[in-house]
């Protein structure tokens, strides 16, 4: 029996930092961008989200494609 994989939802995740705790270590939050074209090329998502990176203020860290899929019996 073959499965098949339909994806149904894509997001750009960024970490921003965010602030930083009691003991001096960085805080960060992730920044969502959702609605990502589900074909998105894993360059074409890096790309992005270096220009996005570029014009933040505060300093960021990893970045992260988030990709939802159903799975169905073909």
């Amino acid at each position: 029996m073959a499965v098949s994989k339909i994806v149904n939802g894509t997001t750009l995740n960024i970490e921003v930092k965010k602030g930083v705790d009691k003991s001096g270590d960085p805080i960060y939050a992730k920044k969502t961008f959702a609605n990502i074209r589900n074909d998105v090329s894993d360059q074409n998502a890096y790309d992005v989200a270096e220009a996005i990176k570029a014009i933040l203020e505060a300093s960021t860290r990893n970045t992260s494609l988030t990709v939802a899929s159903d799975l169905i019996k073909a």
